[in-house]
C-alpha cells in the first residue's frame, strides 16, 4: 500500500510533536513538508534526520504557510493536519476549505492521542487564548506543591526557534542555562519565572525524551502550556484558564475550546480588572458547556515596583508579546498598573516603530499604543531596542513577566510589574491537588 503523503501545518511547536507521536515511526505515512506561521524567521529550516528517524534520512522541510497551495499541488499531497493554536474556528474551516479545494483532506488530529502517559501525577495548565494567565497559574501550583512536600518539576510548551538539535531536549535551573542556550525573550518571559521561584524547567523539542528526564528528578509533573494549546501529557489534574476580558472566546477558538470542555478544574481569570457582563457571560458558559467542572474565580494582582517613577509621567508599556499578536489583547498587566500608578500620558509608539516592530504593528493592529516584547531573534531586539530609544517617554512600564534589562539596552528609566494569581475563595485549588495527589 502506498504512503499516505501528509504535509503538517505549524508554528514550531505542537507540529513537530504531532510528526514526532504519530508520524515518526508509522511507515503509514510520508510527510513531505512542514509550514510555518505565527512566529516569524521560522521557516526555511529543516527538521533534522537526526529527530526525524530513519524514515526520512533528507530531514523534511520547513516553509512558509503562504506557499501551501504550491506544496498540496506540487508534492501530491493526501493530507494536510492542522497543527498549531490559538486561531478562531472560522479561521481553521477557511483554510480547511481551500486545501480541500485544492485536491487534499484536511486533518485535525486527536489531542488525546498524542497525549504521552507519565509514571508521575500529571497537572497541566491550560488556557482557551494566549495571555490569560497560565505563568502565574503554574508558580502558584507550585506553591502548593512545595508546601505538600512534592518536587516539582515544569515541562514548558515548545518554543524551539533555534537550532532543532540543540534543542531536542533542554533543562533549565540557573539564568546561566538561559544563556548558554541562547534563549529568545518569549523563551526568557517564559521560564524566569520558575527558575525565580526555585523550579526546573524542560522544554524542547522531543518531549517523550524530555518527559523521561523529568520523571527522574520530579515527584509531579507541571505541564506549562503554550497559547492555548492542549497538553502533550494525559494529566491527571488539567487546569484550564478562561478570560472574561475575551467573553465568548472559550467557545469559539480552537483549541481552546477542547481545553474548555476537556477541564477538571475552569479557572475564571482576572475578575478584578474584567467587565462584570463579561465574567457572568463567561460563568454561564463555564456551567453550561462543562457543568462538571469546579469554577474557580481568581484574581490577577498587578504590582508595580517603582510607581513613584510613573505618577504624572509619560509611561511608555511593554507588553508580552504573544498576548497581544495572536492573543487578540489590546492591553495587559502593565496598561492597567501604568493608568493606576496616574501616568500621565501611555504613549503611543507607533510613529517611532522600527523595521520588524513596525511590521507587527501592520500585521496585529489591535496591539494599538502598546509595544508588544518581540524579541524572537537577535534582530528583532535590536528594533525592539530602536523603538524605545526612538519614543518620546520618561519611562518604561516592564509588564512582561522578567526584567528586560537582562536583554535590552534601555535608555528609560524601568518600572517592573509582577502578577500572581488570589483565589477569591481560598483553598479550592489546593483541594483538587490534594483529591489527585491523594495528599
Amino acid at each position: 500500500m502506498s504512503r499516505r503523503r501528509v504535509v503538517i501545518l505549524g508554528a514550531a511547536g505542537r507540529d513537530f510533536h504531532n510528526f514526532n507521536t504519530l508520524c515518526r515511526a508509522d511507515a503509514r505515512y510520508e510527510v513531505v513538508g512542514f509550514t510555518a506561521t505565527q512566529i516569524p524567521d521560522i521557516a526555511g529550516r529543516v527538521y533534522p534526520p537526526a529527530l526525524a528517524g530513519p524514515l526520512y534520512p533528507q530531514g523534511i522541510p520547513i516553509r512558509a504557510e503562504s506557499e501551501l497551495e504550491t506544496i498540496v499541488r506540487e508534492q501530491d499531497v493526501d493530507e494536510a493536519w492542522f497543527s498549531y493554536s490559538d486561531v478562531p474556528h472560522q479561521y481553521v474551516m477557511h483554510l480547511a476549505s481551500r486545501v480541500i479545494g485544492w485536491g487534499a483532506s484536511f486533518v485535525v488530529p486527536s489531542a488525546r492521542r498524542t497525549m504521552l502517559e507519565s509514571s508521575r501525577p500529571v497537572i497541566a495548565v491550560t488556557a482557551v487564548r494566549t495571555g490569560v494567565g497560565k505563568s502565574q497559574t503554574t508558580r502558584y501550583l507550585s506553591g502548593i506543591l512545595k508546601r505538600l512536600g512534592k518536587k516539582v518539576v515544569a515541562v514548558r510548551h515548545p518554543m524551539p526557534y533555534g537550532d532543532l538539535e540543540r534543542q531536542v531536549c533542554q533543562r533549565f535551573a540557573s539564568y546561566e542555562d538561559l544563556d548558554r542556550h541562547e534563549c529568545t525573550i518569549e523563551e526568557r518571559e517564559e521560564y524566569e519565572p520558575h527558575l525565580d521561584h526555585g523550579f526546573v524547567v524542560y522544554a524542547g523539542v522531543d518531549y517523550e525524551r524530555i518527559l523521561r528526564e523529568a520523571e527522574a528528578e520530579a515527584d509531579v509533573i507541571l505541564w506549562d502550556g503554550g497559547n492555548n494549546d492542549t497538553p502533550f501529557y494525559r494529566p491527571d489534574l488539567h487546569i484550564t484558564l478562561v478570560d472574561p476580558h475575551r467573553p465568548g472566546d472559550e467557545v469559539s477558538y480552537y483549541p481552546g475550546e477542547t481545553n474548555f470542555l476537556f477541564a477538571h478544574v475552569l479557572i475564571v481569570n482576572k475578575v478584578n480588572t474584567a467587565d462584570p457582563a463579561g465574567i457572568e457571560q463567561v460563568l454561564d458558559n463555564c456551567r453550561r458547556h462543562n457543568p462538571a467542572a469546579t469554577i474557580v474565580r481568581c484574581a490577577s494582582r498587578i504590582v508595580l515596583d517603582k510607581p513613584e517613577l510613573v505618577r504624572g509621567k509619560r509611561a511608555l508599556v511593554i507588553e508580552d508579546g504573544p498576548t497581544l499578536t495572536h492573543g487578540g489583547m489590546r492591553y495587559g498587566a502593565g496598561w492597567f498598573a501604568a493608568r493606576d500608578a496616574g501616568a500621565a500620558e501611555i504613549v503611543d509608539c507607533r510613529p517611532y516603530a522600527v523595521g520588524s516592530i513596525r511590521d507587527t504593528y501592520a500585521k496585529y493592529p489591535n496591539a494599538a499604543a502598546i509595544l508588544p516584547a518581540m524579541g524572537y531573534g537577535e534582530q528583532q531586539i535590536r528594533d525592539l531596542e530602536a523603538t524605545i530609544r526612538a519614543t518620546p517617554a520618561d519611562v518604561v512600564v516592564e509588564g512582561t513577566p522578567i526584567d528586560l534589562s537582562r536583554v535590552l539596552k534601555v535608555d528609560k528609566p524601568l518600572a517592573g510589574v509582577t502578577y500572581e494569581l488570589e483565589e477569591l475563595e481560598p483553598g479550592q485549588l489546593e483541594a483538587a491537588v490534594r483529591r489527585t495527589l491523594g495528599a
